[in-house]
């Protein structure tokens, strides 16, 4: 496509531009032209039955010919989605046992993953949080039969939605083939049928910019780095991280195409990128005239504009919807070319998705509060995707209305949401489990929207949760008066934690009624482990009503001070109540709805999250102890130990490092050497225990991102992203950590010991060493050293285990005895 191309679209699009009207259809009618366009566009039943039967060979290859699939039609399932459950009239050792009839091929493993929960006892989640459980399930011939006829089960709501746009960076970044057929395969059995599907668009923006004459090398400070690339995508940043070499770009391509093809054998429907506006500065060369602004700073430590200040094109330039036609277009181009590549027809699916994601405004502020302003940018953002596809329907994200609510009040939301035709727009309320905005809005003025459980922040590792809310609000919202959901969905930053949480959530999808969270979290826990065990259900009863059970509106993102340790001088404040505030372990609270922490004052000690009471959390430790000679090999028992002794240990250091500061204050050399001792060596005591299973590893993160290195500058780059996304983040100078540092922490093996316990262990020496020398805490000369060492160690390529050592439940126990008993 040429320059003169674009020339001559601006001149049409100029006069052609227009604000489009509301559509007068009602959101069920419009949300209906939206499913049967989706329906007429998926694959075969012959291809949907093949991949269901491929799911079903990865799982539990000794039961292939147990099952039988067949794909119905909605009509057949009362207009709705479904799958039906039957036992085989004739069924044998070799035959089929069980038939399963559902409406795509996700009804399908849907109903392959109720089977095997709820007749079988079988459990299935991410094999980094134990994996699958299928001991239980009988030997084929022997499969429980279905009886009365068998059960049907409707999808009261359409659509179950997954993903945050940062989850690419979090938790996909490093993923080859292999690991996204996992990840499909786990989508399809929760039910989930519109995922996003981000990977591989830089390849798609390469190939239109260079279009409009930018070249390759102008190009690599627009993109950032592998590990940041969520944020560039957004606007947030630019190069951070970068450039990207060739070899990626090619290669994401390749795995998208990868990807793609298997969520449409499976019936999925793939949401994929559109076009917000945010340009490389090189378009301002080339197009001198065109309305481009500069954004603001976006948490860099001093508005380096090296990585910050994005370029905005307005919306209301005709560029903009020339640039998002051509986006839309060239992903359509070279995912059509992917069918042809495969032999398919490309009459078999069409284009691949109506559904596509854009965030207008991310964490950052419109230039005013106009309403006519507002309307005409979400009508160019539109346009832009019905001009490269018009059946197109705009997905987007609605964080924008909690984190900068005090800007979108209720006339700069409507004119936002009403820009487009109804059922034209879904909005995804982000944070509903926490914060629903369906509430506060009227159900967003009428536009659809998917209820979404937020979640995770950062891709941390705590133990956190909120069952009674997954278990009855997304009923609640669905059965409210005028409501305009159409789904429930998952956007958490990162996954492969708290497994519990999300299987619950995926069954919301399935469930017209509330759930028994209570029930429910003792029938999971024997789904888990394979088999029922008291000291097990005692320990999740109290695990259901404490940490899995926070109700005071605070997000679940892990501020323990071994991972977020404190920028923080004792000797410039007093420690008020010190003993009282660690008793009760007041919870952070953040600047208005804000999900991460600005540079801490050097007055302010921020208060890791505590909503429960730690001596009841440590009685169910208690418990999974004594249960473990009743479960050895168990993969799902062994994760959930680590975990759990992690829990609790982590939050008894935030008490020791409370008692060092205190002492400290004191003047009490023994006391702070005492506490900070113990200090570290708890976190030397964690990192052992992490070590024994390899879901806590350090190792396999950063191999898996040299794994995907094909020359070794791509190698060094890529582990210095990897490192730098779990540790400082993002920019750095002598003397301010980013601002953003520990907001991806992991309790990790290897991370504590090589990053973490040498942060504390050198904060702790200046603390004893302003003692014995009657002098000031050096706060800057730690920091100094401290960012040093960071920015050492972030550009490291020292190698760290990928196996595990030591028996877990040996060292759990033995932990527990040191600190509890």
């Amino acid at each position: 496509m040429s320059r003169k191309y674009f020339q001559v679209q601006n001149l049409l699009l100029i006069l052609s531009f227009l604000v489009l009207p509301v559509a007068i259809q009602s959101s069920p009618e419009a949300i209906e032209t939206v499913l049967r366009r989706l329906d007429s566009k998926r694959a075969p039943a012959s291809a949907q039955q093949s991949a269901a039967k491929g799911v079903l060979s990865r799982l539990l290859p000794s039961h292939v010919r147990s099952f039988d699939f067949t794909i119905v039609s909605r009509d057949s399932c009362g207009g709705v989605s479904c799958f039906v459950i039957k036992s085989h009239e004739n069924s044998s050792r070799n035959g089929p046992e069980i038939i399963i009839e559902g409406t795509t091929a996700v009804e399908l493993a849907s109903g392959l993953h109720w089977y095997l929960k709820y007749w079988c006892g079988a459990h299935i989640s991410w094999d980094k949080t134990g994996g699958t459980q299928v001991a239980s399930v009988p030997v084929p011939g022997s499969l429980p039969r279905v009886k009365d006829g068998g059960v049907v089960i409707q999808r009261p709501i359409p659509w179950n939605y997954y993903q945050n746009v940062v989850t690419s960076s979090y938790s996909y970044v490093w993923w080859d083939w292999k690991r996204w057929e996992k990840e499909i395969d786990w989508m399809a059995l929760q039910g989930i049928n519109l995922p996003l599907a981000f990977t591989g668009q830089e390849s798609i923006w390469q190939k239109v910019f260079m279009d409009l004459n930018i070249t390759a090398k102008e190009l690599d400070n627009f993109f950032g780095g592998p590990a940041f690339l969520a944020w560039a995508r957004m606007g947030n940043l630019h190069g951070w991280g970068g450039p990207l070499s060739q070899n990626w770009l090619d290669q994401q391509l390749n795995l998208q195409k990868q990807i793609l093809a298997r969520m449409l054998e499976l019936g999925m429907t793939p949401v994929l990128p559109s076009f917000s506006g945010n340009v490389p500065a090189a378009l301002k060369r080339i197009y001198p005239s065109a309305q481009i602004s500069r954004l603001g700073d976006w948490n860099t430590v001093d508005g380096n504009k090296t990585w910050c200040c994005t370029y905005l094109l307005d919306p209301s330039d005709p560029l903009f919807i020339a640039i998002g036609e051509a986006f839309i277009l060239k992903q359509i181009e070279d995912y059509l070319l992917l069918h042809i590549l495969a032999d398919m027809l490309i009459t078999e699916y069409g284009n691949v998705t109506d559904i596509y994601n854009c965030d207008t405004f991310n964490e950052n502020i419109p230039p005013t509060d106009n309403v006519t302003y507002i309307s005409s940018v979400g009508a160019a953002v539109y346009k832009a995707m019905s001009k490269g596809n018009k059946h197109a329907v705009w997905l987007m994200q609605g964080w924008l209305f909690y984190d900068k609510s005090s800007f979108w009040k209720r006339p700069q939301m409507q004119a936002l949401l009403h820009s487009v035709p109804l059922g034209k727009m879904i909005v995804l309320d982000l944070f509903a489990d926490v914060k629903p905005i369906w509430k506060t809005s009227s159900q967003f003025y009428g536009t659809p929207y998917i209820w979404c459980l937020l979640h995770n922040f950062g891709g941390n590792i705590e133990m956190y949760g909120i069952l009674d809310s997954i278990s009855s609000r997304p009923i609640e919202a669905r059965t409210s008066e005028n409501s305009s959901m159409v789904g429930v969905g998952m956007c958490m930053e990162g996954i492969e934690q708290n497994p519990i949480v999300y299987e619950l959530m995926s069954e919301m999808s399935f469930r017209s009624e509330s759930v028994n969270a209570l029930e429910w979290t003792k029938t999971y826990s024997r789904r888990r482990y394979g088999k029922a065990v008291d000291e097990i259900e005692a320990a999740w009863n109290i695990l259901y009503q404490t940490i899995y059970n926070c109700t005071d509106g605070i997000a679940g993102h892990n501020h323990d001070f071994i991972v977020k340790f404190p920028q923080w001088d004792p000797s410039a404040s007093i420690l008020l109540d010190t003993e009282k505030q660690v008793e009760m372990q007041m919870p952070l609270l953040l600047p208005q709805n804000r999900r991460f922490l600005s540079q801490e004052k050097i007055s302010d000690l921020p208060k890791p999250h505590l909503w429960y009471s730690p001596e009841d959390v440590i009685e169910a430790l208690r418990l999974f102890i004594d249960a473990g000679s009743k479960l050895s090999g168990s993969l799902t028992y062994r994760y959930d130990l680590i975990d759990l002794t992690r829990q609790v240990l982590s939050k008894h250091a935030n008490q020791l490092f409370l008692d060092a500061l205190a002492a400290y204050q004191r003047q009490d050399a023994r006391n702070l050497d005492i506490h900070s001792q113990k200090f570290v060596q708890l976190i030397k005591d964690i990192d052992e225990l992490l070590a024994s299973d390899n879901n806590f590893l350090l190792g396999t993160w950063l191999e898996s991102a040299k794994s995907l290195a094909s020359n070794p500058t791509d190698r060094r780059q890529y582990e210095w992203n990897a490192r730098t996304q779990v540790t400082m983040w993002y920019d750095n100078t002598e003397l301010l950590q980013s601002k953003l540092h520990d907001y991806a922490n992991k309790f990790w093996s290897g991370l504590l010991k090589d990053y973490y316990l040498p942060r504390a262990s050198t904060y702790f020496y200046y603390l004893s060493r302003s003692l014995k020398e009657n002098a000031e805490f050096k706060l800057e000369e730690w920091e100094r050293e401290w960012i040093s060492y960071s920015n050492t160690w972030q550009a490291g390529t020292e190698l760290y285990p990928v196996k595990t050592q030591g028996e877990a439940l040996d060292i759990a126990r033995a932990l527990y005895n040191k600190y509890f008993n």
